[in-house]
């Protein structure tokens, strides 16, 4: 278990909220959340578009407690031909002086989980998964960790009262038995401790955008341990397309992406690029919003987003789709 010393930052909320969650928990003190996802380029790129420089720009402007980001940070996964050890390093160098530098600088801590370009669990991409573990132990975020065994791919962090798991999700389908067990183990242990508790993984628990349908979690015990464990929000990537939905009372956020490939979303049209904001501990419950690029003043409007996507046990539905773009 490895644990470090928690940064501490004082509350200047800036944040735009398009969205009330009422019945959560309040954090023990006003606390805000950036969520980025998705910001890779091309196979081996090294440069990220200028939108992700401006989103980082943005952020620091915010100055928000912390960021988290849903995966694809670098652009690997392919199986051949594959990228050597200096290729892969060059392209983690890449993202920490575009992404991880410049909010580190600023004193906000960046928390992180795997996604299938940069970490992939499928077979082939060991070596992938190999810079991914040594780049973020080298850059660890100063904050509490708690359960920190298999970090940087799986992990708890605490802060300011919200708990924080960062899941290995790159595959598509039913999480390992030990990865249920392990999740429902430590919200056991930890969640009453906590006020708020966040969960956030590369892949959604249903599909959001075309093209992505089977690219999902698809697991209805997934969901019933988030809800008996009483997990407020689930932050995922992947479908590059931002949704707020609520499902059994959980909030599923899903990301837009900053780099390359908006998606439609299923029934939709084309998602924008933009980045989340959690809002948390400001006595309406949790507060979410994304900023929409390129400048990142304003949230994607509701009334782009489709009012319901899916049918059934997977069907999700807009959640706050008349809340004002505040």
């Amino acid at each position: 278990m490895r644990r470090t010393g928690l940064n501490r930052r004082a509350f200047l909320g800036a944040t735009v909220a398009v969205g009330l969650v009422p019945g959560v928990a309040q954090a023990a003190s006003p606390l805000t959340i950036a969520v980025i996802s998705d910001l890779n380029g091309s196979y081996g790129s090294t440069e990220y578009d200028q939108r992700v420089h401006d989103a980082i720009r943005s952020i620091r402007t915010l100055t928000p407690d912390l960021v988290i980001c849903t995966g694809d940070m670098v652009a690997g996964q392919k199986t051949g031909p594959h990228l050597s050890d200096q290729q892969i390093a060059a392209m983690w160098q890449a993202f920490h002086v575009a992404v991880t530098h410049p909010l580190t600088d600023a004193g906000i801590p960046l928390l992180v989980t795997p996604g299938n370009h940069d970490a992939s669990a499928y077979p082939g991409f060991q070596a992938e998964r190999r810079a991914f573990d040594r780049t973020w132990t080298e850059n660890a975020p100063q904050v509490e960790i708690l359960d920190g065994e298999r970090y940087p791919f799986r992990y708890a962090a605490s802060h300011k009262g919200i708990l924080l798991i960062g899941l290995d999700i790159t595959v598509a389908g039913r999480l390992p038995v030990e990865e249920m067990e392990w999740l429902d183990g430590l919200l056991r242990d930890e969640g009453d401790r906590h006020d708020v508790r966040l969960v956030f993984g590369h892949l959604p628990v249903w599909p959001v955008t075309q093209g992505r349908e089977n690219d999902v979690i698809g697991d209805p015990d997934f969901m019933t341990l988030l809800v008996n464990r009483r997990v407020d929000a689930y932050l995922s990537g992947h479908h590059h397309g931002w949704y707020p939905a609520r499902k059994d009372g959980v909030l599923l956020l899903s990301q837009a992406c900053l780099g390359g490939g908006p998606r439609k979303y299923i029934g939709g049209e084309r998602a924008e690029r933009g980045f989340g904001l959690l809002k948390l501990g400001t006595g309406k419950g949790l507060a979410f919003s994304s900023r929409a690029a390129p400048d990142y003043t304003v949230p994607i409007g509701q009334s782009r987003l489709p009012a319901q996507i899916g049918r059934g046990s997977a069907g999700l539905v807009l959640f706050s789709r008349d809340a004002p773009d505040l």
